[in-house]
């Protein structure tokens, strides 16, 4: 117990920058410690949740990471904890050939402008922002589906791709680039039949476990978030950094990646630093006092950290 305890540690050294806030020292979590796991999924286990993630999420990095050492045999003589595990058939993640996939989109979307209404998406489309969700909320159907044929009519002519969040069916009757799904939704959705209506697919993450579910569907992009605190939505998880995006980046390599959550433009260029293909906002645009020179700004930022 002494070795797998001292590993443990040395990862939460070596992954200082996976910590969030409120973390606990690894010797909390001795009492519920998976029993009849090797060394190493003990070790990993501890670290992680040492580092503040969540228990279904310690179980994944866990697993991940006792799948790595098998294929390195690492851990026989000596354990490397530096070599925190990214490496996507350590998480059983299929490769792109063994699974049916969504329709493709660009690996890197860009300025990501998530908007309430139509007259929004048209506003941010004729500013050339590049990928843009409509987030309507209503239990009016009508007016969803006037707002969505609205949406697809503001981006016509334009570059903006438009993704629709959650009225999947409404999206696809009225011809809409994609939808966006959480993972709620993307429980009580028929993605067979989405995938077979050659719409692009968007699905929310908030860690490990759930990007591993999403990322069984092949989606069109995966959202990671939230990466800051934010008040738009209350979030069942914390906070996760940039840290952890960065290894959900990559992670995720093979498939285009959304970071969503409290950015604006004074934290835009290092979330794009971790390699992410695309940068979602909200209240950043929405909020502006001038929401041109606000896209202008921001459109800026990325083209400059990603150059």
């Amino acid at each position: 117990m002494n070795d797998i305890l001292h590993q443990a540690k040395a990862i939460t050294e070596l992954h200082a920058q996976l910590q969030i806030p409120l973390a606990l020292p690894c010797e909390n979590f001795l009492s519920v410690l998976p029993a009849n796991q090797t060394p190493v999924y003990q070790s990993a286990w501890l670290a992680a949740r040492s580092l503040g993630f969540i228990p279904k999420d310690a179980a994944c990095i866990a697993q991940a990471w006792d799948a790595q050492s098998q294929r390195s045999q690492s851990f026989s003589q000596s354990f490397d904890a530096a070599l925190w595990p990214v490496n996507a058939i350590d998480f059983g993640i299929a490769s792109p050939a063994e699974t049916e996939s969504f329709a493709a989109c660009p690996h890197n979307l860009g300025l990501y402008a998530v908007v309430p209404d139509a007259q929004w998406v048209d506003k941010v489309a004729q500013l050339g922002v590049p990928t843009v969700q409509l987030r309507f909320k209503s239990n009016d159907r009508e007016a969803i589906a006037q707002q969505i044929a609205l949406s697809v009519k503001a981006v016509a002519g334009t570059q903006s791709l438009l993704f629709i969040n959650d009225h999947w069916q409404q999206a696809v009757d009225a011809g809409a680039y994609g939808v966006h799904l959480g993972q709620e939704d993307m429980q009580e959705t028929p993605l067979h039949t989405l995938r077979a209506s050659g719409l692009r697919l968007g699905l929310s993450s908030h860690g490990y476990s759930e990007m591993l579910a999403a990322l069984a569907w092949r989606p069109s992009y995966v959202a990671l978030g939230a990466v800051f605190p934010t008040t738009l939505k209350k979030m069942q998880t914390s906070p996760q950094g940039l840290g952890r995006l960065a290894k959900y980046v990559q992670l995720a390599h093979n498939t285009p990646q959304v970071a969503i959550g409290g950015i604006d433009l004074p934290c835009l260029a290092a979330v794009m630093q971790t390699g992410v293909g695309s940068a979602a906002v909200v209240r950043a645009i929405t909020g502006a006092e001038d929401p041109g020179l606000a896209v202008k700004d921001l459109m800026r930022c990325i083209t400059l950290a990603t150059t």
